[in-house]
């Protein structure tokens, strides 16, 4: 999306973080008792740490760190800490859905501190590759429906999202923004050394093939956009949960860091209804949430 986003008011981020809190009737904060308190957070396996929009902080079970479309320094919601890149120690994956500027701002910058190469839509990291952002070696190509192990243990496989995606770039000769293709906005499936899997739809409106993600990969936790606008609106989003995807927890995302996104963890979790098989999880951005 558009560089104006750099100019949020505090307000906006304020009121924002307080959509984060909103509870609906089957929804659950982070840390709280849907979250099983500090007993669950000592015997936890995996960690997920909401940092903003679709950026998380996910730890495996070995301790590896998976970082998901990092808008970081300039995002309204990612904590103080988060926006000092050096505050992850380590990143071992890291991984994309599209080039907006919210998905993919921070990537080039935490690639290059952590010798991480970037994963995400081949055609995109073409262009990354071709305007010498990053050097071919961080920009490893694959595209949907490819599987690879970035990491040990560590296994993602790209997959549908029905977005767009376009990539913006700062022309350092002559100062103007360009625009250049972005390839196809994607999915991601994660799966961790346990077998845990986490679907990170990313930016995407509903598809008939959420049905096909949900059967193939039998996703623990998925975490799908909310915000409307741009993506799934509350209902929407669940809606596909509910009727396709059918994770085991669900952690809503993409919502409160941009006022043209309304859709609020409130609407989310009425939607999905106080008798959903679904627990939904709001997250609180620099929260970890044990599973």
């Amino acid at each position: 999306m558009s560089r104006w986003w750099w100019g949020l008011s505090l307000a906006a981020a304020a009121s924002a973080l307080t959509a984060c809190a909103d509870l609906g009737p089957s929804a659950t904060p982070a840390g709280g008792a849907g979250a099983g308190g500090a007993a669950s957070a000592a015997a936890a396996k995996v960690e997920v740490m909401w940092l903003g929009q679709a950026a998380f902080k996910i730890t495996s079970p070995t301790g590896k760190v998976i970082v998901t479309d990092p808008w970081l320094r300039t995002n309204p919601l990612t904590p103080a800490d988060y926006k000092k890149l050096e505050t992850f120690g380590r990143v071992d994956v890291l991984l994309v859905t599209h080039g907006h500027f919210d998905h993919i701002a921070d990537a080039a910058a935490l690639a290059q501190m952590y010798s991480t190469p970037v994963r995400g839509p081949g055609d995109l990291l073409n262009t990354v590759m071709t305007l010498g952002v990053l050097p071919a070696n961080l920009l490893p190509r694959m595209n949907k429906g490819g599987t690879v192990e970035p990491a040990p243990g560590i296994k993602v496989t790209a997959v549908r999202a029905e977005h767009s995606s376009i990539y913006v770039w700062r022309n350092p000769a002559t100062g103007k923004d360009e625009t250049h293709p972005g390839g196809e906005a994607i999915g991601w499936i994660i799966e961790l050394e346990n077998g845990f899997r986490i679907y990170h739809a990313g930016d995407t409106a509903v598809f008939g093939d959420m049905k096909l993600i949900g059967e193939r990969y039998k996703p623990d936790l998925a975490l799908v956009p909310i915000g409307g606008n741009f993506t799934m609106d509350p209902a929407d989003a669940a809606w596909a949960v509910k009727e396709m995807l059918k994770p085991k927890a669900v952690i809503p995302m993409h919502y409160g860091a941009n006022p043209l996104t309304k859709g609020t963890a409130k609407e989310f979790g009425a939607a999905m209804g106080p008798a959903s098989a679904v627990r939904v999880i709001v997250a609180v951005p620099g929260q970890a949430v044990p599973f």
